[in-house]
């Protein structure tokens, strides 16, 4: 079973995003923050992480350039899940493992699916 690590600070969008990936047969862990999603990956290595960008006390980017820094964690594909997606660039971000945006202001649910079929390729 493929396991998704959400790292996502908004208790209500967590569940819901949680909820749709469980329907759709994923392993799903959930972490509020990047401290806690170091510490989840340390407990489990996820297939893919789903990151919000705004985090409570940190962004996503600090936790970006730490994943970038292990040999077992720099090659786990990561989907950003944010509103601040008119502001990045794929190109930019690809370095850092990031393999897709995705716009939470226009987003489906069914999107987030999209995103990891798509990186599991």
């Amino acid at each position: 079973m493929t396991s998704i690590l959400l790292v996502e600070d908004d208790p209500w969008l967590a569940e819901l995003e949680a909820s749709v990936l469980t329907d759709a047969g994923y392993e799903v862990t959930h972490a509020p923050h990047a401290p806690s999603a170091i510490a989840k990956i340390d407990e489990n290595q996820p297939d893919v992480i789903i990151l919000d960008v705004l985090l409570t006390g940190s962004t996503a980017f600090a936790l970006l350039h730490e994943l970038q820094s292990y040999g077992d964690t720099k090659d786990v594909p990561i989907i950003l899940c944010t509103n601040m997606a008119e502001n990045l660039k794929l190109e930019e971000l690809k370095t850092y493992g990031v393999r897709r945006i995705i716009d939470k202001t226009i987003m489906h649910p069914d999107d987030l699916i999209a995103a990891i079929n798509e990186v599991l390729l």
